[in-house]
């Protein structure tokens, strides 16, 4: 018993001394002397045109659905109906704002009363301040020309949203209310926010085709998860004191519901309801790509002529949008709290001034709706074209004169850390790859994370497309590295300085706003149509959540903790280093998680502009009938890969916090 004893207490002081870290190296540098050694054996490439047994099967089973999709059941009282319901409703909200209809040569609503509703509406539900920026923002889609595409835009997305909404509230209400039912969606609601946006087309143009249906029908199922997670999270939020005296009162659960709960958590609602705006935008704008009308078609169709003035035009009119329905969405949620400041003297006018307000919009939309010129934007949107012509001049300068400082950048960071990483992992043998996710799920989140690790390198090699795989987990990787570099050193100088988090904070809350095609367009003109272009525009992306998460991190370190080191005679680097980052590992840790999950889903979109790799599959299975079996496999790898990053870093987040 004695040497079991000696034996236990020698094996103890052992574990402590071998660290995660030491592990996470060890398994690198095994890595490495293997490369060296089997490099370029079982590296299962595949030429761009050629396509495996897999690929030729979902090509038969897309020809198959499109050969009996009139007279198979499932789709003759199944999706026809759905895709035929959305279809009516899209078609009803565009002829509204947006395209002609009942043999008229405008639509319902010409652009004097859109605007005039958009600012009653933001003055309704906010205040005159974001009315001001609405009638403003609005106003400016006409002047670049791009009035119509922008009223598309919008009705995809009030379209996606009211039905996101019918959807997710309820569901949210019931997830809220029940244990059981809210364990059942946590897992689904977490899968379909980690899969990236490029993934929902594919498959489900299979179901219900391309077009405006299948737009708002993708747009839905990306949108309603934040509808449904922050209703539930607003339902539990609720005082249990609250709810327990609304139970000695005597009220039925359907009042506790509707009298209670509901109002008392309406401001969160509204929340929820601004995510969800946000989320069907970024979706309707990519959704051009199976032909979704709006601005995205037009930035989709300049990226891929490589037309920057254009596409920063279009842009443009998306972040304006963007801003616009944020802002409003933003203050409505404040609206109340806001009245009750400002006293009951502002509450005695706003009923009369709403009164007059509706009136006079209800004038601009009869105008709109009975006269041409009130119809009928004016002017040839002179703007737009002014915009586009200096975005232009703008690109040639910086390619002139900028060019040996980009490509120097470029080249720093392709040929020092990209081009050997993705080396490394593209010549690897397959399974010495899989080996190595592995043993890095074990190290970094445990045996389960190794599980899913395993099985997702499993599918990942079924589905045909490794190599391609590999080369965006390389940009993938090099840009999440980015990503928590700018994230530590922003996030760090926040944390520890109110003024500066006041300064910078708005800007990062700005650029989440922005959907992620919006961000090519300046990198396009800087760097070219290169994977570079993707791979920047997918830092910019990410490093806003990071650097949020990573100062929030950083705060919350104890005062007394960094006043007890300052007192030990720690310089500001040792407490940074020593003290603040050790104690902010769980930030550290979540702001990885989500890096990467904002840097993939960008690094794919970057398929448009030259990133190649799994997006390139993606868009070209989209373009070319033959290929779209390999594009539906390499949605299927994003998924993987999606899944295989979420699920190590939030289990190495889960044991960091233990």
């Amino acid at each position: 018993m004695a040497a079991v004893a000696d034996a236990t207490t020698a094996v103890a002081p052992l574990r402590k001394r071998i660290s995660r870290p030491m592990v996470v190296a060890a398994i690198l540098v095994g890595w490495l002397v293997l490369f060296a050694v089997l490099r370029g054996r079982q590296t299962l490439t595949l030429a761009a045109a050629d396509l495996t047994d897999l690929h030729r099967w979902l090509n038969d089973v897309n020809d198959s659905i499109g050969a009996n999709r009139n007279s198979n059941p499932v789709f003759v009282y199944g999706f026809n109906e759905i895709r035929l319901v959305i279809d009516n409703l899209v078609t009803f909200v565009q002829s509204l704002i947006s395209q002609p209809a009942d043999g008229r040569p405008v639509p319902q609503i010409g652009w004097l009363g859109v605007v005039g509703l958009t600012g009653y509406v933001s003055w309704a539900v906010g205040n005159w301040r974001v009315a001001l920026l609405a009638v403003a923002g609005f106003t400016f889609f006409g002047l670049q020309g791009l009035w119509q595409e922008s009223m598309d835009t919008l009705a995809l997305t009030l379209s996606a949203v009211i039905v996101a909404l019918l959807i997710g509230i309820p569901l949210g209400v019931w997830a809220g209310l029940s244990d059981r039912f809210n364990r059942i969606m946590t897992p689904f609601l977490d899968f379909m926010q980690t899969m990236p946006t490029f993934v929902y087309l594919a498959p489900l143009t299979l179901i219900f085709l391309i077009g405006g249906a299948s737009a708002v029908i993708t747009t839905v199922i990306y949108a309603a998860p934040p509808a449904i997670r922050i209703t539930a999270h607003a339902i539990r939020s609720v005082p249990a004191t609250t709810v327990e005296a609304a139970d000695s009162m005597g009220t039925t659960r359907s009042q506790q519901l509707l009298k209670v709960l509901l109002p008392m958590s309406k401001r969160t609602v509204v929340m929820g309801v601004n995510q969800t705006i946000m989320a069907a935008l970024a979706m309707v704008t990519i959704a051009a790509l199976i032909d979704a009308p709006g601005l995205g078609k037009t930035v989709v169709q300049a990226l891929q002529s490589l037309d920057v003035g254009t596409a920063f035009n279009a842009g443009l009119a998306i972040v304006v949008m963007a801003i616009v329905l944020d802002r409003v969405t933003t203050a409505a949620s404040v609206r109340e709290e806001a009245a009750r400041r400002a006293g009951h003297r502002f509450t005695a006018w706003r009923r009369p001034l709403l009164i007059a307000g509706g009136v006079a919009a209800a004038v601009l939309v009869y105008l709109s709706h009975t006269y041409v010129w009130a119809a009928e934007f004016p002017g040839q949107g002179t703007v737009g074209s002014h915009i586009a012509s200096a975005a232009d001049t703008a690109t040639t300068w910086l390619q002139d004169h900028l060019s040996g400082l980009t490509n120097a950048f470029r080249n720093a960071i392709s040929y020092g850390l990209l081009n050997p990483f993705q080396t490394v992992l593209t010549d690897s043998p397959w399974w010495l790859v899989g080996a190595v996710l592995a043993g890095l799920g074990a190290a970094l989140g445990g045996w389960r994370a190794a599980v899913i690790a395993g099985v997702c390198v499993g599918l990942l090699v079924g589905t045909g497309v490794w190599s391609d795989a590999m080369t965006t987990l390389a940009s993938t990787v090099v840009a999440t590295a980015l990503v928590m570099l700018l994230g530590v050193v922003f996030g760090v100088w926040m944390g520890r300085s109110a003024l500066v988090d006041r300064l910078i904070r708005p800007t990062l809350d700005a650029a989440q706003v922005m959907p992620p095609f919006v961000y090519l367009v300046p990198f396009l003109a800087l760097f070219g149509a290169t994977r570079f272009t993707a791979i920047v525009a997918a830092v910019v992306y990410g490093a806003p959540v990071a650097i949020k998460i990573i100062a929030d991190g950083v705060r919350n370190v104890p005062e007394t903790t960094v006043e007890a080191a300052t007192s030990a005679g720690c310089n500001t680097w040792q407490i940074i280093t020593k003290v603040q980052l050790p104690m902010a590992r769980s930030a550290l840790t979540l702001a990885t998680n989500q890096g990467l999950i904002y840097v993939l889903s960008m690094v794919v979109v970057g398929g448009l502009v030259g990133a190649g790799a799994l997006g390139y599959d993606v868009v070209a299975g989209f373009s070319q009938g033959e290929l779209y079996g390999k594009g539906l496999a390499a949605g299927l790898a994003i998924v993987l890969l999606g899944v295989m990053f979420d699920r190590i870093t939030q289990a190495a987040a889960r044991r960091t916090r233990a």
